[in-house]
């Protein structure tokens, strides 16, 4: 599928695409199913049951096969319509919804291939529709120019969503387990859930902060931030161009807060909820300023201008869900009614593409 490419109605186009990513994602359903100790994450299957992932599956694959059907009678280009009949019907042969998940043991390591295949459903299913009633920029492209890219991120980080895990939860043990006091966690689960949530959201975005405005600070860190800024479009895809390395620090910093106050479950959960959301909302296409909210909580506007190519506002909004701390550190730049012309780096593009992205950090710049 090309970028920068205008999809109608009537065309095929829209049902191709739909056809085949569903087709796609129903074969990974399957392959969560046969082999779940390799491509399921032991953290995310506590979140579903299994008859809710047989029945997404199910419609997953019923839906494939009628946009393959109607793409292939109205698109003079087969090949959506192929792909998403060929995968659908390859995965029906494996077992289809039907199939019974295999034995398995819990294992730390493993991909989270079940993570991706329901969070890039209901991102798409949820905010796609939003971004076309409420866009700010009414003439962007949902095939906008690096959706290829931005999509492999979001494919890369789901996939080792375990081993982010795994990681940040040894390194807030072996660095900060001198912090966690029984006499602390105790005092913060006597409390209620919805003040351990507000405290957890706090202390989070606290570290997350620090962490986010050294990345701009430090030259060396810049190199792996700089790939989240090269983005010159916003959409609920672009927050996902992330580096590898970015993500285990700045998952690794916020863990630190989490680890040591040792928060309940369910605080913990709403938490990563919240997290999910709004990680995706704030980069979204949507031109809503959310009133005296935007105040609360960071929205689209507010992470837009730390997006913008713009050296007044590059450097500024670095909180990821309260702007509070950005007004505490002197960082709060959000001009009412406004929003950026671009976005983008000012100076020092990163390269093209994936892998040349993953290496850029630690390549000695070019001798003019």
């Amino acid at each position: 599928m090309k970028e920068d490419v205008a999809l109608k109605f009537g065309k095929g186009q829209i049902s191709g695409i739909i056809s085949a990513m569903l087709g796609i994602l129903g074969l990974c359903g399957v392959l969560c199913f046969r082999f779940p100790d390799v491509f399921t994450s032991e953290q995310f299957r506590a979140a579903y049951t299994q008859d809710f992932a047989r029945n997404l599956l199910f419609w997953g694959l019923i839906t494939a096969y009628i946009m393959g059907i109607i793409s292939y009678a109205l698109n003079q280009s087969k090949v959506l319509a192929w792909i998403g009949i060929g995968t659908a019907f390859l995965a029906s042969l494996l077992g289809g919804s039907r199939i019974e998940v295999s034995p398995y043991e819990s294992t730390a390591y493993s991909f989270g291939l079940d993570w991706f295949v329901i969070s890039f459903i209901f991102s798409m299913l949820i905010f796609i529709p939003i971004e076309k009633a409420f866009a700010l920029r009414k003439d962007q492209k949902i095939l906008r120019k690096g959706w290829r890219l931005d999509l492999t991120y979001f494919i890369v980080s789901h996939l080792l969503i375990q081993f982010i895990f795994l990681w940040t939860n040894l390194f807030a043990a072996n660095a900060f387990g001198w912090a966690a006091t029984a006499d602390l966690q105790s005092t913060i689960r006597s409390m209620p859930i919805w003040v351990q949530f507000i405290i957890a959201v706090f202390l989070a975005d606290l570290f997350q902060y620090w962490t986010h405005r050294f990345h701009h600070k430090f030259g060396f860190l810049w190199k792996f931030h700089s790939i989240h800024h090269s983005s010159e479009s916003m959409d609920w895809l672009a927050g996902s161009r992330t580096h590898l390395v970015e993500i285990f620090m700045t998952r690794a910093m916020v863990m630190v807060p989490l680890y040591v106050c040792g928060f309940s479950e369910p605080a913990l959960n709403a938490y990563v909820v919240l997290v999910g959301v709004q990680a995706v909302a704030i980069h979204a296409n949507l031109g809503l300023n959310f009133g005296p909210l935007r105040y609360i909580l960071a929205t689209p506007q507010f992470h837009h201008w730390h997006h913008a190519k713009d050296a007044e506002y590059c450097d500024a909004n670095y909180a990821v869900h309260l702007p509070v701390i950005d007004m505490i550190f002197g960082t709060y730049r959000c001009p009412k009614g406004k929003w950026p012309d671009e976005y983008g780096i000012m100076a020092g593009e990163p390269p093209p593409g994936f892998w040349q992205q993953t290496l850029h950090p630690y390549r000695r710049p070019k001798k003019k």
